[in-house]
């Protein structure tokens, strides 16, 4: 398996690298052959190329069989003319990965005030009010007058029935339940949509059970009782701050892996963002971009029907598990080792030393 690393800004290199080590350990251990090359983008892609992505990053993305992004400082790149490209939407984007997988589990180890669960969010990554990807050409967003500004949500029924079923899969291979969240109350027609086509995607899997919520109903439920979920899936937008919240009640957004998956292209991504105000201090969580490569493993052995890369990242899961309840952990949950100490002690666990 050929992955593609791209370290990012901020922790990103750091976290990266102690992600590196875990998957080399991985590989030696399942005999994966994984190769592991290298790219920039981000800040370091700008100032040596005058772009944060070069076209050439992305035909290696094209190529290769898994992509992991380090956070990248999103919120800088404000000018797509001078360079400035978001990175994350740009191979979201481009390599039409219309599905963000977002498991949120607690941890024997790392306190929580809302009591075990294990549940995952799948959340659709390619439209809804997102005015950097929803449009062909130009943008979402529109500046009427200095004053008044407009912003356009696509939602098509193909984006909806895929992403259904892909939660709809999901839910099959785990605890059989699926929970829709919308706003088809007040967003009739575009959340309408998506319910109808998530109804519909229902009927080709009776053996899963369905119910759905309000999203702001949803949110409540899931802060109060997040064991009576196992798969959830919403659009863009409500997704990304269910998931997000999910991932802090399970102890920390550092604990929240992601992955961002289409038909023929994957990228693991961690769950939080490139925090440059502790950068070069190893003391960044590496485990959210541990966990989600963990998931790319997995998604490469389904897509090649490969058990063993399934058995690799169960078995990263395992050491993660294995980690935290030990206290090998960074400080923000717990724990007193650095960066680099964390993903060694993941590693370690993996190698059996």
């Amino acid at each position: 398996m050929q992955i593609l690393v791209l370290p990012g800004d901020g922790i990103g290199p750091e976290i990266t690298a102690a992600t590196l080590a875990v998957l080399h350990a991985t590989s030696r251990r399942f005999n994966l052959g994984l190769v592991l090359e290298e790219d920039v983008v981000g800040h370091e892609s700008l100032r040596r190329h005058a772009t944060t992505v070069r076209p050439d990053v992305l035909a290696a993305a094209r190529k290769a069989d898994g992509l992991i992004l380090g956070p990248t400082a999103t919120a800088d790149f404000k000018d797509a003319a001078h360079g400035e490209i978001n990175p994350s939407m740009f191979f979201r984007k481009n390599l039409d990965l219309f599905a963000n997988i977002r498991p949120a589990r607690t941890y024997p180890g790392v306190p929580n005030r809302v009591g075990a669960f294990d549940l995952v969010v799948v959340r659709e990554n390619t439209e809804g009010f997102y005015a950097d990807r929803n449009m062909e050409q130009g943008s979402g967003e529109i500046l009427v007058t200095p004053d008044v500004a407009i912003s356009l949500r696509r939602i098509t029924r193909a984006c909806c029935n895929r992403i259904a079923r892909t939660a709809f899969d999901l839910a099959a291979r785990r605890h059989r339940h699926l929970c829709i969240v919308h706003k088809a109350n007040v967003l009739k027609l575009g959340d309408g949509l998506f319910l109808e086509e998530c109804r519909k995607v229902a009927t080709e899997f009776p053996s899963v059970s369905v119910d759905d919520f309000i999203v702001d109903a949803m949110m409540a439920h899931v802060v109060r009782a997040p064991q009576r979920f196992d798969v959830i899936v919403t659009t863009n937008m409500f997704g990304d701050i269910l998931s997000d919240l999910t991932a802090e009640l399970s102890g920390s957004l550092g604990l929240g892996g992601s992955l961002n998956a289409g038909n023929t292209h994957a990228m693991a991504q961690a769950a939080h963002g490139s925090a440059p105000d502790i950068a070069g201090r190893d003391v960044a969580n590496p485990l959210s971009l541990i966990l989600s490569a963990a998931l790319l493993l997995a998604w490469h052995g389904r897509q090649r029907q490969a058990k063993t890369f399934d058995t690799a990242a169960a078995a990263i899961d395992a050491a993660v598990e294995a980690t935290v309840a030990a206290g090998k952990t960074t400080p923000d949950i717990g724990g007193n080792l650095g960066t680099q100490a964390a993903g060694e002690a993941v590693a370690a666990r993996i190698r059996g030393t």
